[in-house]
């Protein structure tokens, strides 16, 4: 049969909306197959229980999908099998640190004065602190401050330095020595113009003579009127939380109470909380070492503190040389810790709790021995407790 060449052309045109409608019919097969594909593998959301929280963490483990492209104008797609998550087993210390980071403290005045520009401050008061019968010297030294220009101000818990007077066997001057503030921000007079420190003399034997500590001796040796170089303030590891409700547990040895001494100021002062405007609310409580009775520091006052607020403050004394452990051994601060093990980290337990450790740097491993051996009573491990304290800044520790 011979057809027409326009019989040829209209019947072709007549087939186009046939192979349109297979071609139709193919793509949404196939679209539907890609919808359904990506729907089965979406990222899916696997529960993981974390013991000693009280949280359940969710974790997405993503499907990981390989495209392999071939020669061809196929695509031809992988899935691997979704990834095994193991539970994880977390000692209940999480349960106890449960804000890892510290609050940052951004107003707290640093080095206002530097070794090469110092600030001369007039000595206002220099008194020991020792009763009779006491082992060696310890001063109570307070200096003026108000000709300072631009002002050293400080706040609870930092250090000044001090720069004595004369020079070194070399004929330099001598190097400046930092000593934590024993005052609070508005000075033992509450006029806010002064700072005062806690120094015990140094003293130790060498080649059968005594050494004198240099700039402790110049310190308890200096009188009203003499003019002294001071530096700083530095420091904010020592610095007290900000709520009224916070709970401080303090442990000292000597004049490692000068910091404590700001704290429990600020805290149970009338006229400092007129001042401050803060209401402490929580507990406090003063672990203190000392060698004799007589040693003991500011005493008067921490006796005050307890008959006036014994709700709010505690204080345990350990005594060297009078009192005896439970070994029959001389009574040291450690061994207090250990027999208060229990309510220490029942107080631990409150995320509100801060301890701080302040004294002759050998009071540190018998400290940690201590909390070592309580944390284990109570099903903890105080190795990795401890770092997460003072992640947390809950953990405060100045030692010399």
């Amino acid at each position: 049969m011979v057809y027409s060449q326009a019989k040829v052309i209209a019947g072709g045109l007549a087939h186009i909306p046939i192979v349109i409608g297979i071609f139709y019919f193919i793509m949404t097969f196939f679209n539907k197959r890609a919808i359904d594909y990506a729907e089965a593998n979406k990222p899916k959301k696997v529960e993981k229980k974390v013991v000693g929280k009280n949280v359940t963490e969710k974790k997405v483990v993503e499907s990981k999908i390989e495209v392999k492209k071939s020669s061809s104008v196929n695509t031809e797609i992988k899935t691997e099998a979704p990834l095994k998550v193991e539970n994880t087993n977390i000692e209940t210390n999480s349960n106890i640190v449960k804000k890892p980071m510290k609050k940052k403290h951004a107003d707290v005045p640093v080095n206002i004065y530097r070794p090469k520009t110092p600030f001369e401050g007039t000595v206002t008061g220099n008194y020991s602190l020792l009763k009779d019968g006491a082992i060696g010297r310890v001063n109570h030294i307070t200096f003026d401050l108000k000709d300072s220009d631009p002002f050293l101000n400080y706040v609870e818990g930092q250090s000044i330095g001090i720069m004595p007077a004369g020079v070194d066997a070399n004929g330099k001057p001598h190097k400046l020595r930092l000593y934590s503030i024993a005052s609070t921000r508005h000075g033992d007079d509450f006029a806010g113009n002064t700072v005062s420190l806690c120094v015990r003399q140094l003293q130790y034997e060498k080649d059968g003579a005594t050494i004198n500590g240099v700039c402790s001796s110049y310190l308890c040796d200096i009188k009203p009127g003499d003019k002294v170089k001071i530096t700083g303030p530095v420091g904010k590891e020592m610095l007290l939380p900000d709520e009224e409700d916070a709970n401080i547990v303090m442990l000292a040895t000597g004049t490692g109470i000068a910091p404590m001494r700001a704290y429990l100021r600020r805290m149970f002062e009338a006229t400092e909380k007129e001042k401050n405007n803060w209401n402490f609310k929580g507990k406090a409580w003063l672990f203190m070492g000392a060698p004799k009775s007589a040693n003991l520091l500011y005493e008067e006052d921490l006796q005050r503190y307890l008959e006036k607020y014994p709700e709010n403050f505690k204080y345990t004394k350990a005594i060297s040389r009078e009192q005896q452990n439970t070994k029959g051994g001389r009574m040291y601060i450690q061994d207090r810790v250990l027999e208060s093990a229990n309510e220490i980290f029942n107080m631990i337990e409150d995320e509100k709790t801060h301890i701080y450790l302040c004294g002759l740097k050998g009071m540190e491993p018998g400290i940690d021995e201590a909390m070592t051996k309580a944390a284990e009573e109570k099903g903890l491990n105080w190795s990795e407790l401890r770092p997460q304290l003072k992640k947390a800044g809950r953990w405060h520790v100045e030692t010399y």
